[in-house]
């Protein structure tokens, strides 16, 4: 494991050599670099972008992540053929760090959203991976999450939502706690996200996109790259596009080695393994530009599966799904095909064209001009709707006749939770909205939670009492205040059974509460209001901010459906 302070590998270096120069082949480039491993005292006089770090580069990354895909498509096609690769699916523990979100909640249907985590790791263990190519130092070291995706799966399975974290990003780590007892203790300053990997397995990544985006995280999937190349074969080549001819080869050898011609190119193997790790060359050569590139290929395969028949050829699903098996590590949760194949059929129900792919929105640190953090404000505002399950194409549910309405906001009304700010109703694939009893005959459970989930103000005595009163005045008269505590940073309504969605929602109504704030969950009976730390005076809640309904413009949306996205080439690097 490194220090806090130690520097990542360079992300499509082959040489292992020390840097002599600008990353360009045979001349400065303009642009050719940050965010990425700089010296952060050292800056190009021309465009004030960080120069490369100089010293020796350790390498050979890739974003063998993105085939998540591959993989899922392929428990779906080829289910019957690969149930007996259940006993080589490699797991690990989901998550290592001491705070646990429970995983996603239902909405006021009942129905869940998924946010799987999709880890790219350069691990160079094992001749497969050393035989690829790259620096010999980074053999049988630890490996780093160089690529890192939430791939958020809405509760109407109606939308995806992708968000990319540059590996440059510096975090706090939270503490991890490996299966053995081993602690990684919690960082004293800011570390690079890719080196979570280290501090235990990927249930430590897990636990710092927690940590940051307070996004539950059901399942996660991880991948090295001995695998990607069997699997870009077996699916036949992705098409892809670049705006001129390309070479990310420089000078002194660093560069992933792609090599394509200008216009469309259906790129397999080893090429597209290169496409993935390509940093210089890209857009500005920074690790921003990849992540673009990364977004490309995944619709670009997204589409293909769609459209490949080969896909049903028995021998060619059997070589893919074996490819895939040896290449990934999942959680607990996704330990046989059969549940690989219930996730994929969840994943097909996503058209293309209600994909968005982003990357989290980001600045240059202020402690590290070599890397970046996350933005404020807008980092925020899309983990935000993530966690609000609000897409980020701007859309809401499909309605009759393919139109679509806008997406709820967290100020919408709560009298149909799921259903649009506009008050159109609900999608016909959605549940019918349960119809609300009167007031004076709905049971009401209220606790205390004003403490929040920090704890920092301590609850407020009493608050649950005062909260009856107040829902007695709106004609509850049945709402009772139970001697338990909880801790919420924001009121919500949970109830136990689909019966009791249109009383819980009538509650939110009354109480001018978000429909993201009525829950079902398990563990309750009946309807449970908890006083959040949002509410500790007055008749009504704080009102949050309007939720944001599309993602901001800094996050690089790039819609599923778009096939004419070609990739601009740095200068410096064409032939």
């Amino acid at each position: 494991m490194r220090g806090e302070g130690a520097s990542a590998r360079p992300a499509d270096d082959m040489s292992g050599g020390p840097s002599d120069g600008p990353a360009v082949p045979g001349a400065a480039a303009p642009g050719a670099a940050a965010p990425g491993n700089g010296d952060p005292g050292t800056r190009d006089p021309a465009t004030g972008v960080p120069a490369p770090r100089r010293g020796k580069r350790r390498i050979l990354r890739w974003t063998a992540s993105v085939l998540a895909f591959l993989i899922l498509a392929t428990a779906a096609a080829g289910y019957l053929y690969y149930r007996h690769l259940n006993g080589s699916i490699q797991t690990d523990a989901l998550n290592l760090g001491d705070s646990k979100l429970g995983g996603s909640k239902p909405n006021a249907f009942g129905q869940t959203p998924l946010n799987i985590l999709l880890i790219g790791s350069d691990a160079r263990d094992g001749a497969e991976n050393q035989a690829l190519g790259g620096a010999r130092d980074t053999f049988d070291g630890p490996p780093l999450a160089d690529v890192q995706m939430l791939l958020h799966l809405s509760a109407d399975r109606t939308n995806m939502s992708v968000v990319s974290m540059p590996r440059d990003t510096l975090l706090k780590m939270p503490k991890c706690t490996e299966p053995t007892g081993k602690v990684h203790p919690a960082s004293r300053g800011l570390v690079q996200t890719n080196e979570s990997l280290s501090r235990g397995g990927p249930g430590c990544t897990v636990a710092a996109w927690q940590e940051l985006t307070r996004i539950p995280i059901d399942h996660f999937m991880m991948i090295d790259f001995k695998g990607v190349v069997t699997m870009a074969d077996a699916i036949g080549g992705v098409p892809v596009c670049v705006q001129e001819n390309v070479h990310s080869r420089t000078r002194d050898g660093k560069g992933s080695g792609l090599k394509l011609p200008k216009g469309e190119n259906v790129i397999q193997g080893e090429v597209a393994l290169q496409w993935l790790r390509t940093r210089y060359g890209f857009e500005d050569g920074s690790d921003i530009g990849r992540a673009h590139a990364q977004h490309m290929y995944m619709n670009s395969m997204a589409r293909e599966f769609r459209a490949n028949a080969k896909l049903s050829n028995p021998m060619k699903l059997n070589s893919l799904a074996q490819a895939a098996i040896k290449a990934m590590v999942v959680d607990p949760g996704l330990n046989k095909i059969d549940k690989l194949y219930d996730l994929s059929m969840e994943l097909k129900k996503v058209a293309p064209g209600r994909i968005t792919m982003t990357t989290m929105p980001w600045i240059y640190s202020p402690s590290d001009s070599a890397r970046v953090e996350p933005k404020p404000g807008e980092a925020e505002d899309l983990f935000r709707m993530i966690r609000e399950d609000i897409p980020l194409d701007g859309k809401g549910p499909e309605q009759p006749g393919g139109a679509a309405s806008p997406a709820p906001s967290s100020s919408s009304s709560a009298a149909a939770p799921g259903a649009a700010a506009s008050g159109a109703p609900a999608a016909p694939s959605q549940p019918a909205v349960d119809q609300a009893a009167p007031p004076a005959r709905i049971p009401i459970t209220v606790r205390n939670a004003t403490g929040g989930k920090d704890g920092a103000q301590g609850k407020v005595k009493g608050r649950a009492t005062e909260v009856v009163s107040v829902l007695a005045g709106k004609g509850f008269t049945k709402a009772v205040a139970d001697n338990l505590t909880g801790a919420e940073d924001t009121t919500v309504v949970r109830f136990s059974s689909p019966d009791l969605a249109g009383d819980a929602a009538a509650v939110a109504t009354a109480l001018g509460l978000p429909a993201s704030a009525v829950q079902k969950v398990d563990d309750v009976t009946g309807i449970l209001l908890l006083v959040g730390k949002d509410w500790r005076t007055g008749s009504a809640p704080t009102p949050p901010p309007p939720a944001p309904t599309k993602a901001p413009d800094s996050a690089r949306p790039l819609n599923g459906d778009n096939d004419k996205e070609c990739m601009a080439i740095q200068p410096g690097f064409t032939w």
